[in-house]
């Protein structure tokens, strides 16, 4: 960019170039206070509402977070990084070990709200199941907290004529989880199906993930498939876009 260019970008995004460079340098370390309002309108010689974007495209971006009280920081949280073909190899769940665990390495993953019911699954559900419309499905909603920070909201649905009665309709699937017992019933998903794609977050979806203000979210919609090519889940999950890289590692 010349300096002709930059001279013509609002000064709230100059303000945010010059603090972001001073992030990834390591002027400003993880967890360091940066620059408030106050100090950027006399630094800067700006409105405090320019000053206040300048901090907004920072927290928006998933470098920074305020802190009510305290001021706005550099972001502490380590952005996961979701290996998007080795998670699903059986190697892993077919051992007992969660798809999440090529991962999170040693850090502290938890499941803090987890609901399990059966449901009539909608169009898009069943169409995604190859059931007949309104048919029964086991619907299992959880959310993921990794470091103490709401990560992931997932809603797996199977079918109920497959689930019903087996741990994969209880909280806790057990080792290997869902696909580990499907693999027991004779269902042993070895094909799967990624869609993603992003948007806004809604009301409900921000608060459950507790994004700042403008983050957006990744939809994930994955189908898994057995041998035979019969869906026998369908996983929908809602990720905070700060908090992920997603991974694709594979030969030409």
């Amino acid at each position: 960019m010349t300096d002709q260019d930059s001279g013509r970008r609002p000064k709230y995004q100059r303000i945010a170039d010059e603090l972001r460079t001073a992030i990834q340098s390591g002027a400003f370390a993880p967890g360091d206070r940066l620059p408030g309002e106050n100090d950027l309108m006399t630094r800067y010689e700006v409105a405090r509402m320019t000053a206040r974007q300048a901090l907004s495209v920072l927290r928006n971006e998933g470098l920074a977070e305020a802190r009510r009280g305290a001021g706005v920081f550099v972001r502490a949280f380590r952005p996961l990084r979701r290996r998007g073909i080795p998670r699903l190899a059986r190697e892993h769940w077919g051992t007992g070990s969660s798809v999440w665990s090529t991962d999170i390495e040693d850090r502290a993953l938890a499941v803090d709200q987890i609901e399990v019911g059966e449901a009539v699954a909608s169009a898009g559900v069943a169409e995604a199941l190859a059931l007949p419309p309104e048919s029964p499905v086991c619907v299992r909603s959880r959310r993921f907290v990794l470091d103490d920070k709401p990560v992931l909201l997932s809603v797996s649905y199977l079918p109920a004529s497959l689930a019903r009665g087996t741990p994969i309709a209880a909280p806790d699937t057990g080792p290997g989880g869902t696909y580990a017992r499907l693999a027991e019933l004779g269902h042993q998903p070895v094909h799967f199906r990624e869609e993603i794609r992003c948007r806004m977050p809604t009301a409900d979806e921000s608060a459950r993930l507790a994004l700042e203000f403008g983050t957006p979210v990744i939809l994930i919609r994955r189908t898994a498939f057995t041998e035979a090519g019969v869906a026998v889940e369908l996983n929908e999950m809602t990720l905070d876009s700060a908090s992920y890289v997603l991974e694709y590692d594979f030969d030409a």
